[in-house]
């Protein structure tokens, strides 16, 4: 079992910066695909940002490549969302997500993919 804890969500302005965290318990995080999702209000939940464990491989949505980064410490057994430029429709819950490996095929954006999921932070962006 892992236990997934996000953090770093807050209020900011548009065109701000916020770096959320996600720290893994219970099992060594290194050898899992980790990802970001993010639910704004009314909408479901789509894909933000991935990275595989190996090769390492980043995925974005369209909607963030250029202003977001996905990275990892596996020291730490963590996984980060570095977000810039932060525009309103950013205003979201995000949840970090993490898949064990296993051989066969992977799709990053598939929600269904992954077998854990942290509790959520809010990031709501003020225009």
């Amino acid at each position: 079992q892992v236990n997934l804890v996000e953090s770093g969500g807050g209020l900011v302005q548009a065109g701000g910066s916020l770096r959320l965290a996600c720290v893994a318990s219970g099992r060594t995080f290194s050898t899992y695909h980790k990802a970001w999702f993010r639910q704004a209000p009314g909408k479901e939940r789509e894909f933000v940002a991935a990275i595989r464990w190996s090769p390492d491989i980043t995925y974005y949505a369209d909607s963030v490549k250029g202003r977001f980064t996905i990275s990892r410490d596996n020291v730490k057994n963590a996984v980060y969302l570095q977000m810039n430029t932060l525009k309103p429709e950013d205003t979201a819950v995000y949840y970090c997500a993490a898949k064990r490996f296993a051989s066969g095929s992977y799709s990053p954006s598939s929600s269904s993919e992954y077998e854990y999921w942290g509790q959520g932070t809010q990031v709501t962006v003020s225009s």
